[in-house]
């Protein structure tokens, strides 16, 4: 495959580049500044140049917070940026797989949510994600769009990396056990986007590691994992208020990748390990 990847700066993009190029694929991965996606004329001449077989989007505006006092360019990256990679991706003959999140919903569920269960976002990142998705499917029929949730890994920001941190500095922890979700590691993430693509039954798909837990569990697991002994103390979302809310249940059911797939990606447990096993060996 010959593949295109925005947001090239990315800790998603950054894993999703290595795990193609090893897989014997083609990449152009571009940041911000060689194509911004908020800009079709930007978009379109490096992809008619490359060709590419899929465009990976994997750009996007993912400050949550700051996106409710910045709600105009969240909408004008997730939402305009995203039809802009698909339309440009459609000229070049190209199908495009878009990241969403698991903000698309809004939290109250008491199951895994399915693909189809009908999006409430309740904070301006979850909308303008929606934003996105919709004017994918709208204007590229070869679309796979892919919903995933608590990200880490290696090459960016990422809860474990803060947690570990924090408590190597001697600060006190203090973190959320009422938000439930699956912590997905990018490594085992880029491999299912690759194998969704290479597949190309175009659709909605979940894609988290194995498994669910709260951020006060996986900080727990973390730090025992690390080594590390810092006291841990359990507080809930109305103590750690944030300008935008937060799902209190965004646990994803990856049925439908799996039957697609053949497999689930790993738990969550095991993914952890990996990757500060990773941080360990540099």
């Amino acid at each position: 495959m010959r593949v295109f990847i925005t947001g090239a700066g990315g800790m998603l993009a950054r894993s999703t580049a290595r795990a193609l190029e090893a897989a014997g694929h083609d990449v152009l991965a571009l940041t911000r500044e060689d194509a911004d996606v908020t800009r079709f004329d930007a978009l379109i001449h490096p992809l008619r140049i490359f060709r590419p077989d899929w465009v990976f989007h994997l750009g996007a505006f993912t400050k949550v917070d700051d996106c409710e006092g910045r709600s105009d360019h969240a909408y004008l990256v997730n939402g305009l940026g995203s039809k802009n990679v698909a339309l440009a991706a459609a000229e070049c003959a190209a199908a495009v797989l878009l990241i969403s999140t698991d903000y698309v919903f809004s939290g109250d569920s008491k199951r895994p949510y399915r693909e189809y269960d009908p999006p409430a976002p309740k904070s301006v990142y979850g909308a303008s994600k929606w934003a996105g998705e919709q004017a994918v499917r709208e204007v590229n029929p070869r679309h796979v769009v892919v919903r995933t949730s608590w990200l880490f890994g290696r090459g960016g920001p990422n809860f474990i990396d803060s947690i570990l941190t924090k408590a190597r500095s001697g600060e006190s922890l203090k973190v959320v056990d009422d938000q439930r979700g699956s912590p997905t590691y990018t490594h085992d993430l880029s491999r299912g986007l690759i194998d969704l693509a290479t597949r190309g039954q175009f659709g909605t798909y979940h894609c988290t590691n194995s498994g669910d837990c709260t951020w006060y569990d996986l900080a727990v697991y973390a730090l025992d994992r690390a080594g590390l002994h810092t006291p841990l103390e359990r507080t809930d979302s109305a103590t750690f208020a944030r300008p935008a809310p937060r799902p209190a249940y965004s646990v994803l059911d990856n049925q439908w990748f799996v039957h697609v797939t053949g497999g689930h990606l790993p738990p969550w447990q095991d993914a952890v390990n990996r990757f500060l096993e990773s941080r360990a060996t540099g």
